[in-house]
């Protein structure tokens, strides 16, 4: 699943060496060779659970206190993902993301492994394997060097003040009948940034 992670802006950042992404299997950490890593809820809960064994193993082969490392679990009742917490995260410099599945994982790992629990919507989802990308892509393009041009990212929707981007142009100049502002034609600076932090929502 995590095929997307070696192409685009995600791509080059790890081509170039900026980031080192890497997959922990978990069913090489599971209990018996089955290769079971779920089992029933205990109650009267449906579904299937995460057992807490092979979850321990798997986070525990990333040595997270040794790599002061951040372990952030992807899941319905998290932190919300937003702009501010993304660039807080950017500034660290090693997260162990684990992908929650099925009903959960075992509530004795949140307790002594997990740092940080987000979620990316009010939504559920299969698994955490593309949450971890969203919470992965948010993140990396805010680190220097990642994008050609940092102005980029620090004029993105949300990074000033909570608000969204302006609406924006490119060529040609006029279209079916619809032509760009005027005033950003007109190659008057700080007229243009003002006309576009008035026309952020």
């Amino acid at each position: 699943m995590f095929e997307a992670m070696s192409h685009s802006i995600m791509g080059r950042a790890r081509k170039s060496g900026i980031l080192d992404f890497r997959t922990i299997y978990l069913r090489d950490f599971a209990i018996n060779d089955y290769g079971q890593v779920d089992d029933s809820p205990y109650g009267i809960e449906a579904g299937m659970v995460l057992r807490p064994e092979p979850l321990a193993k798997a986070i525990d082969f990333c040595e997270p206190k040794k790599n002061n490392a951040t372990v952030i679990l992807l899941a319905a009742d998290g932190t919300e993902l937003t702009h501010s917490l993304a660039k807080e995260l950017s500034q660290k410099e090693h997260l162990v993301l684990v992908c929650g599945h099925y009903k959960g994982i075992d509530e004795r790992i949140r307790q002594s492994r997990v740092d940080l629990s987000v979620s990316v919507g009010k939504y559920v989802v299969s698994g955490g394997e593309l949450p971890a990308m969203i919470l992965s892509d948010a993140i990396v393009r805010l680190i220097p060097g990642v994008l050609g041009a940092m102005e980029s990212a620090e004029t993105d929707s949300f990074a000033q003040d909570g608000l969204l981007g302006c609406p924006v142009w490119t060529r040609p100049q006029e279209f079916e009948g619809m032509k760009v502002p005027e005033i950003l034609l007109s190659g008057h600076h700080e007229n243009i940034r003002k006309w576009q932090r008035d026309n952020r929502n």
